[in-house]
């Protein structure tokens, strides 16, 4: 049987570390991972607490099969009181940092306090250091990584670093694993800044875990074949998750210049296609049989000689479509400049074409920016405006305290266009034209994103399959309002499941699509020993979707934050899409869906679902 192994105590205000095992209550009540940070947080944390104080906690867990031999069983979830938003901050990240501690015996670090000076943590040898890092403060994370690699030479590492945007505490700065992986969204990078916590450095082992039994091969090789055998595996392997740019303009919901548009009309030259000629080698994370990253050398073109690593969807969707650019090149650039500054792809490109907007519709002029040109597509003044946010200096430094804020400071209704909800940046499709993820970026608990509910089922199912499982066609009408809640729902507790067993949402929501559970309770029946089911896993999601919610209304969080920006919700929105709806649209959806949940009409989870989850402790 493989158990969870254990919580390792980190107080850097007292230089202190010390090691539990893993509580039996909440393995069998919240699972691992996302569930077990949460429960956590919501315990520990008091109500008033500041983002930026040591006393705030930065909860770092693997998934239940996280290092173990289930495929993409790489993710690592962190989880603290965001900066960016003032509830819960919430990301994953993949690579190999997982599978690496746990192999160190640690399940989740708990960290708290402040250090006196920069520090990181070093993980050897079922030992957990915390030693000195002033020499690699100020680097970039790219520069970081190689410092750790000098300074534990030589000895093969993994790790988790911030860059200057995370030392600066931009509110959005993100944690970068091993170059190319990163914790990117709620801001916590800003969080081990404010700990004085550069990097965290665990020693890989010499070998990870092989398949013990012929049953463990077995359900092991049926998930790569559903994975494989999916029509979207070859190109998603081959170019990515950019490699759909296109797909998603001919939907209608590519978000363009700051949402004023669903259509951009560069979206098939920033479509990774494109980036073939220049791909050296495919990349990825522990045991993922998609390896859908990819190292690429400009061996032509105005950024000839750069090798850099190639960006994700909403990177390029974000730096390219959002802000009217369309040379690949210059996204490529710009996105591996955030990965290196350590500051979130799509947060600082939504503050850029928020900002571009406002110098475009007049609201801000050339003198307001500080002699910018921030006319559409302008890839130097993105390079700038990065850079400021990143070192919080100039024009930046006031975009770099999130989208809400920077709104805010500026005034003069700036507000209007300021696409976020809860105070985080939207994500890739536009809400006006796809009612699912329009829904989700309302109630999902970490604010505007569409990640975390995932809801994927909305474009990927047939009428057939939305009767059949949902008992809904419409639900798979993209430009319905009816049936949202169902497909949300189901697919919120799918992507929390995921979370809490450590597994990439890639293969099993991008490709294999069932959003069934099935599979996944059959890896842990077979490679842990604890006899589980789809149902067991669906309600330990639930309790943690409740949670979730307790928590965030614990910090401030009502039912007037879960919905749209008005710039989406008005009649007569300028230069954007009509829609027939009546300008209220969203509400009955969500109204529907406190319905589904069995939340009361303002949001809040009735006491009578708290007890049939047992969870009334949290309440």
């Amino acid at each position: 049987m493989i158990t969870p192994d254990d919580i390792v105590q980190i107080d850097l205000s007292r230089n202190t570390c010390s090691r539990s095992p893993y509580p039996e209550k909440d393995l069998e009540a919240f699972s691992c991972g996302r569930g077990y940070n949460v429960a956590y947080l919501s315990r520990h944390l008091a109500p008033d607490a500041d983002p930026l104080h040591p006393d705030n906690i930065l909860a770092i867990s693997c998934g239940l099969l996280t290092g173990t031999t289930a495929p993409a069983s790489s993710r690592v979830h962190l989880s603290a009181l965001s900066p960016q938003t003032g509830l819960l901050g919430s990301s994953s990240v993949g690579g190999y940092f997982g599978a690496a501690l746990r192999a160190a015996g640690i399940q989740s670090l708990v960290i708290t306090g402040r250090a006196r000076d920069p520090s990181l943590l070093w993980i050897h040898e079922n030992k957990v250091e915390i030693l000195g890092a002033r020499d690699l403060w100020g680097l970039d994370t790219w520069m970081t990584e190689e410092g750790i690699r000098e300074k534990f030479a030589p000895s093969k590492i993994t790790s988790l670093a911030i860059g200057p945007a995370g030392e600066h505490v931009t509110a959005f700065a993100c944690v970068v694993g091993d170059r190319e992986h990163a914790a990117g969204r709620t801001g916590m990078g800003a969080v081990m800044g404010s700990k004085l916590l550069k990097a965290i450095v665990v020693q890989r082992p010499t070998r990870f875990p092989a398949s013990r039994s012929s049953r463990e091969r077995a359900v092991i090789d049926r998930y790569v074949r559903l994975t494989r055998k999916s029509r979207e595996f070859e190109p998603l392997s081959k170019y990515g998750g950019a490699g759909y740019m296109k797909w998603a303009d001919d939907m209608g919901i590519l978000a363009t210049r700051n949402y004023r548009s669903n259509h951009f009309e560069g979206a098939d030259r920033i479509d990774s296609r494109n980036l073939a000629p220049y791909k050296r080698r495919s990349t990825g994370c522990y045991r993922c049989p998609v390896q859908c990253k990819a190292e690429l050398y400009f061996h032509e073109g105005m950024h000839r000689g750069m090798r850099g690593v190639r960006p994700e969807f909403e990177s390029t969707a974000a730096l390219g479509a959002r802000c009217g650019l369309d040379n690949i090149q210059d996204i490529v650039f710009l996105d591996n400049l955030c990965t290196r500054l350590g500051i979130d792809t799509i947060s600082a490109a939504g503050a850029i074409a928020f900002v571009m907007d406002l110098f475009e519709r007049g609201i801000l002029s050339q003198k307001d920016v500080e002699g910018l040109d921030l006319h559409w597509g302008n890839a130097k003044a993105m390079e700038t405006l990065i850079t400021q946010m990143a070192q919080r200096e100039g024009f930046g430094n006031i975009l770099s305290q999130g989208l809400r804020k920077a709104a805010e400071i500026i005034g003069r209704n700036a507000i209007r266009y300021a696409p976020q909800v809860k105070g985080l940046d939207l994500s890739a499709y536009h809400p006006s034209h796809i009612m699912g993820t329009a829904l989700s970026y309302a109630i999902s608990s970490r604010g505007g994103d569409f990640n975390q509910v995932y809801p994927s089922i909305e474009y990927a199912w047939s009428p057939e399959e939305a009767v059949g499982k949902l008992g809904d066609p419409g639900a798979v009408d993209i430009t319905s309002t009816q049936g949202k809640s169902a497909i949300v729902k189901r697919a919120m507790l799918v992507n929390i499941a995921l979370d809490c067993l450590g597994l990439c949402k890639v293969p099993s929501l991008s490709l294999i699509r069932a959003f069934d559970l099935q599979i996944e309770s059959e890896l842990v029946t077979i490679l842990t020993g604890y006899e589980t089911s789809p149902d067991t896993l669906f309600r330990i999601a639930e309790r943690i979707a409740h949670l979730e919610r307790i928590f965030n209304i614990r910090h401030g969080a009502t039912t007037a934050d879960d919905r749209l920006p008005e710039m989406f919700l008005e009649r007569n929105r300028p230069e954007s899409i009509q829609t027939p709806r009546n300008p209220d649209w969203l509400r009955p959806m969500v109204r529907d869906f406190y319905r589904v949940m069995g939340w009361d009409e303002k949001g809040v989870p009735k006491q009578e679902t708290l007890h049939t989850l047992a969870i009334e402790e949290f309440s």
